[in-house]
């Protein structure tokens, strides 16, 4: 009998033991999940709401980070020479998948053919051998373009409705920005026509910006036009503050310029694209193919007014400007 009682004990003990187990296999047994990598040349304080736009792309098409994909960042803090070893780094991860802003791009094109490649890019991706056309990319890569440039010269017509007075209008301009060759000549143009004084200020690192504006406040220019580009709208805080110790209305590309307290943003929706950016991603995580799934082609255009910021300017905005704004802030 008692023999047959330690027989039980043991029997129990097995079965307890095994049971503990089966979650620990099971755990072991699971996929692990598919990485996704995302690449920018920017900060994560500055370009907080651009990632957060993509992961919410991702969840519209069915994932969620930490739940089914793990979103790996990696970001080069304005310092382009970093983008490189930050893209091998990926790649040796051998994660699923790699997004990357339009710095990034060809660093992370030069670092793999394999995986997939989403980008974000205010440029002609076909014109810049990125993708084969815009219908069927080719290779392994696709993703979403704003054309920002084209739109430069609509953005100095606006800011010059709203300052109609202005003798000489300042460009901040980014040269290390690719599409800033495009914006410079459309910027000419378009002043040209609207017979416009403009004066080009470089603007590549933070010591710049501040020389920039020290020397618009010496010109006494009456406006001024901030490029387009990540490292720009990344200070975009930087460049509001600048602008309002010298008293300047200032026009930016992105809403979220406006929204920290910028005069004016006109252009395509970033953080939109940022959001297809993320469908796409979900969409290749699902299986699709990049080279077939055509660039898309962001069309959305906002126009933003602060009337907080106009009002600071002791800047009268007409009811015409107002009538067509997509959002005043007031």
């Amino acid at each position: 009998m008692q023999f047959d009682r330690l027989k039980r004990r043991e029997f129990i003990t097995l079965i307890g033991g095994a049971a503990a187990a089966w979650p620990l296999a099971a755990r072991a047994q699971q996929p692990a999940l598919p990485v996704v990598g995302f690449l920018n040349s920017a900060s994560a304080d500055g370009y907080a709401s651009m990632a957060a736009a993509f992961t919410q792309g991702l969840r519209e098409a069915g994932y969620i980070d930490g739940a089914n994909v793990i979103i790996e960042y990696r970001w080069a803090q304005d310092q382009y020479d970093r983008l490189p070893s930050l893209a091998a780094d990926l790649v040796s991860r051998r994660v699923a998948l790699i997004f990357a802003n339009r710095p990034a791009i060809p660093h992370a094109k030069a670092a793999t053919s394999t995986i997939p490649i989403v980008f974000m890019t205010g440029d002609d991706p076909v014109r810049l051998g990125f993708v084969a056309s815009f219908n069927r990319p080719g290779g392994n890569l696709t993703g979403v373009t704003i054309l920002s440039g084209e739109l430069a010269a609509k953005r100095l017509r606006l800011l010059r409705d709203l300052i109609p007075q202005a003798k000489l209008i300042a460009v901040l301009v980014n040269s290390d920005f690719g599409p800033t060759g495009q914006f410079q000549a459309d910027i000419e143009t378009a002043a040209a026509a609207l017979r416009q004084p403009i004066q080009f200020l470089p603007a590549n690192n933070a010591s710049e910006i501040d020389n920039a504006f020290a020397e618009l406040a010496q010109a006494h220019a009456d406006a001024l036009l901030v490029g387009p580009g990540p490292f720009l709208d990344s200070r975009r805080e930087q460049l509001i503050a600048l602008a309002a110790k010298i008293v300047i209305p200032a026009a930016y590309e992105t809403r979220a310029a406006a929204v920290a307290g910028g005069l004016m943003s006109y252009g395509a929706s970033v953080e939109g694209g940022y959001r297809q950016a993320g469908i796409y991603a979900g969409r290749i995580l699902k299986g699709q193919k990049p080279a077939e799934l055509p660039v898309f082609q962001v069309t959305k255009l906002e126009l933003v007014l602060n009337l907080k910021t106009a009002k600071a300017l002791n800047l009268k905005v007409s009811d015409d400007l107002l009538s067509i704004a997509d959002e005043v802030i007031e």
